[in-house]
C-alpha cells in the first residue's frame, strides 16, 4: 500500500523501531499569510489535501508533514486553518507543538488571528518560536522593517521576545536558508518529550483505509506504541489492537512521544465505528476520564473579558472541545493576568493529567478569553478550598516533587498508589524511586505524613480511652482501630499505622490486641472481691458450667462480665463452645481423669466419656471439643481415640 503524502496511513508490513522522541513543528498565523506555502517550500508537500482547500484557497483541516533539516533534527510539521473559523482545528494542531512557526505576511503585518494564534500557542506552553515574515517580495525594505518592529512589538513581554524573526518569501526564496537554520537553533533549546511515560496518542483524524481499516492519527503526547499491542480508546473504555503502525509514512514497530503517529486499529468497537476526534489512545489502565477538572485559569489579557463564576464556556483540552461551567475558588470572576483556582464542570468527559495545557473560549460570540492549567485532573465536587486544599494544589503546579506532594495531600485518608503518581502529579519517575522524604508508603500507596501523623494519634486516643473505660480487657482488638479512622480511609491503614507505632515501641500488638506500652489489667480491691466470687461459684458447679447470663444472677453484680474477661485473659476461666464458663482448674481436672481412665483406647462413644465425666451431654460435647484442640483425644471415623500421654499446653 502506498502512503499518502502526509504520512498518516499506516501500512500491515513489518517495520521498524522510530527511534528517540521526536519534536513537533506547528504553524500559526492569520489566514492567507503563507503558512501552508512556507510549509510546501521547506518540505516540498502540499498540506492542504482537500479538494475544498484546494478550490476555496484555504487551510480548513490540519496538515502534515515531515521536515528534515540539513543540520538538526527532524521534525513533523502541523499545518494549521488561519480562518477564524477554524480556530477549533487550530487548537487541536497546537496542542501536541514543541515549538511554533509562526507566520506574519509582509503585506498585512499583524491580524487578528496573528494575536489569538499567539495567546493559544502561549497558554499552551509551547516552549519555542520562530517568525516568518513571509511575502517580503510584494513590500519595500522600509515597510518590510516596519513590520518586523511591529512583530517584536507583538513578542514584547511573551515568553518569545527574543524569537527569531526571519524575513522570507517563498517565490524567490528569499530567507528560507536562514529560515531553517533558525528553526534548528530553536529546536535545540526545546523541551525534550520522555518515552519512558504513560503512552497518550489525542485522535485529531480517524478515517477508513481498504486493507487497513480504521487509522487514526495524531501527535504522540508521551511514552511508546507499538504494533501488536492492546490499547484504550477513552473516554468510552473500549479495548483495541493495533494493527499496523506509521511515522511520517514509515511503517513501524513502535512510535515514541513526540512524533506523528497513525495507527491501524482493529477491534470490535473500531468496527461499529466508536472512534473520533477528540478520543484519546493510552496504553494503560492508569488514565481515566472524568466531567471535571481542577485548574489554574488566567483570564487573557486584552480580551476584554472576564471569566464568571458559572459562566458557560468551551473548554479545549488536546484534540477536544467541551462545553463546561465554571466554578471560581474565592473569587465572583477572573482577570487578566491573575490566575485563579477554578473548577470545570464538563458536559462530557475528558481525559487529561496533571500539568496540561488548556484553552477557553466564549461560549458566544466565540473567542479565546483565558488559558488554563490542569492541577486535578479527575477532583471531586467541590465548591470552595480549605487553606491545605489551596496549598496542595499550589504545590501540584509547581511539578516535579512537589507535584508528588500535592497530590498525595490531596488525596487524603484514601492514599494514593504508586502508579497513579504519572497521571495525578505527571511524575514520570518509576515506581521504585525513593519517595520516602516525600510521603509514607504502605503496600504500594503513598500518604500524605499529616495524614499519617493525625492518623497515629487517633489510634493512640482509641487506645488510650479504650485503657480507661475498659481498665481490665487487655487493650484494643486490631479490628476495632480502624473504627478510629474517617469514612473512606484506605482498608489497611490502621493495620499499618499500628505496626509504624509498634515498630517506634508507642503502641504495643500482641494477637491482634493492641495497648500502651507498659499499660496491665488490673484488679481494683472490690474486683478482687468479685473476682473470688466468681471462682467460688463456677468452682462448686465444676465441669457444669453456667451460662454467662446464670452467672450474672448468681453473682448479681452489675462488673461480672469485665470481670468474666480479665479472668479469661488470664487463663483461669474459660468458655466452652461460646456459652458454658468453667474454671481452668477443672478443665486440668478432666483431662487427667479421661487420660488416665481411657488413654490408649479408641472407638469411644459419648457414653464411654460420660462414665468418667459425669455431665449432661450439653456440657459434654463443648468439653471434648475442647480435649480435642488440647491433643487428649483425637476424633477418628469410629469415633474418639484417647491419648495415652498426659495434656498437652492449654489450648
Amino acid at each position: 500500500m502506498t502512503p499518502a503524502t502526509d504520512g498518516d496511513i499506516p501500512d500491515v508490513r513489518p517495520g521498524e523501531r522510530s527511534g528517540q522522541a521526536g519534536l513537533i513543528l506547528g504553524t500559526a498565523g492569520h489566514i492567507d499569510h503563507g503558512k501552508t506555502a512556507l510549509v510546501r517550500a521547506l518540505t516540498g508537500v502540499d498540506t492542504d489535501r482537500l479538494a475544498e482547500e484546494k478550490r476555496r484557497g484555504i487551510t480548513i483541516e490540519l496538515g502534515f508533514a515531515r521536515y528534515a533539516a540539513e543540520k538538526g533534527p527532524s521534525f513533523g510539521i502541523v499545518d494549521v486553518p488561519g480562518h477564524e473559523g477554524f480556530v477549533r482545528t487550530m487548537v487541536a494542531g497546537a496542542s501536541g507543538m514543541d515549538l511554533v512557526l509562526m507566520v506574519v505576511a509582509a503585506d498585512e503585518g499583524v491580524m487578528p488571528q496573528t494575536r489569538e494564534h499567539l495567546a493559544i500557542v502561549r497558554m499552551l506552553g509551547v516552549g519555542g518560536m520562530v517568525v516568518a515574515v513571509t511575502k517580503t517580495d510584494l513590500v519595500d525594505d522600509e515597510w518590510l522593517e516596519l513590520v518586523v518592529e511591529e512583530v517584536r512589538d507583538l513578542l514584547a513581554e511573551t515568553p518569545y521576545e527574543d524569537a527569531e524573526v526571519v524575513p522570507t518569501s517563498v517565490r524567490t526564496g528569499v530567507g528560507l536558508p536562514d529560515l531553517a537554520r533558525a528553526i534548528s537553533r530553536c529546536a535545540e533549546r526545546a523541551r525534550t518529550r520522555t518515552t519512558d511515560d504513560l503512552a497518550r496518542l489525542p485522535v485529531d483524524r480517524v478515517f477508513a483505509m481498504e486493507g487497513a481499516g480504521t487509522v487514526v492519527t495524531g501527535t504522540l503526547w508521551s511514552g511508546r506504541l507499538s504494533r501488536g499491542s492492546v490499547v484504550r480508546i477513552l473516554p468510552r473504555g473500549d479495548e483495541a489492537r493495533i494493527r499496523a503502525l506509521q511515522v511520517h509514512g514509515t511503517q513501524v514497530d513502535e512510535a515514541v512521544a513526540g512524533q506523528r503517529t497513525a495507527a491501524a486499529l482493529t477491534g470490535a468497537v473500531v468496527r461499529r465505528g466508536h472512534v473520533a476526534r477528540g478520543d484519546v489512545i493510552v496504553s494503560s489502565r492508569r488514565w481515566s476520564p472524568s466531567h471535571m477538572l481542577t485548574v489554574a485559569l488566567t483570564a487573557l489579557a486584552g480580551s476584554g473579558w472576564r471569566i464568571e463564576n458559572g459562566q458557560r464556556v468551551r473548554v479545549h483540552l488536546g484534540t477536544v472541545e467541551v462545553m463546561s461551567r465554571v466554578v471560581l475558588f474565592g473569587v465572583d470572576e477572573a482577570v487578566a493576568a491573575e490566575p485563579v483556582l477554578a473548577q470545570l464542570r464538563l458536559e462530557a468527559p475528558v481525559v487529561a493529567r496533571c500539568g496540561d495545557r488548556l484553552v477557553v473560549r466564549s461560549y458566544s460570540p466565540i473567542t479565546t478569553i483565558a488559558g488554563g492549567t490542569v492541577l486535578e485532573p479527575a477532583p471531586p465536587k467541590r465548591k470552595r478550598l480549605s487553606r491545605a486544599e489551596r496549598d496542595a494544589l499550589e504545590a501540584l503546579s509547581k511539578g516535579g516533587r512537589q507535584a508528588v506532594l500535592g497530590a498525595v495531600a490531596l488525596a487524603g485518608w484514601a492514599g494514593l498508589e504508586v502508579g497513579a503518581l504519572g497521571v495525578a502529579a505527571a511524575w514520570r519517575g518509576r515506581a521504585s524511586d525513593d519517595l520516602a522524604d516525600l510521603a509514607w508508603r504502605l503496600d504500594g500507596v503513598l500518604f500524605d505524613r499529616d495524614i499519617v501523623a493525625a492518623g497515629e494519634e487517633k489510634l493512640l486516643g482509641l487506645v488510650r480511652r479504650h485503657h480507661r473505660s475498659c481498665p481490665l480487657e487487655p487493650g484494643v482488638p486490631l479490628s476495632a482501630l480502624r473504627t478510629a479512622l474517617p469514612g473512606g480511609a484506605h482498608s489497611r491503614l490502621a493495620d499499618g499505622l499500628a505496626s509504624r507505632l509498634a515498630a517506634r515501641s508507642r503502641l504495643v500488638v500482641e494477637e491482634k490486641v493492641a495497648r500502651l506500652p507498659g499499660f496491665e489489667p488490673t484488679l481494683s480491691p472490690a474486683e478482687e472481691l468479685l473476682a473470688e466470687r466468681i471462682l467460688k461459684v463456677l468452682g462448686d458447679v465444676g465441669l457444669k458450667g453456667p451460662d454467662t447470663s446464670q452467672l450474672q444472677q448468681a453473682v448479681d453484680d452489675p462488673g461480672t462480665g469485665a470481670v468474666l474477661r480479665f479472668l479469661a485473659t488470664q487463663g483461669r476461666v474459660r468458655l466452652l463452645g461460646d456459652l458454658y464458663w468453667v474454671t481452668a482448674a477443672a478443665l486440668e481436672r478432666a483431662a487427667t481423669r479421661v487420660t488416665e481412665e481411657l488413654g490408649g483406647r479408641g472407638g469411644l462413644g459419648p457414653a464411654d466419656f460420660r462414665k468418667v465425666l459425669p455431665v449432661t451431654r450439653k456440657h459434654l460435647i463443648p468439653i471434648l471439643a475442647y480435649l480435642d484442640a488440647r491433643g487428649v483425644t483425637q476424633r477418628l471415623h469410629d469415633g474418639r481415640r484417647v491419648s495415652s500421654e498426659g495434656p498437652g499446653e492449654t489450648a
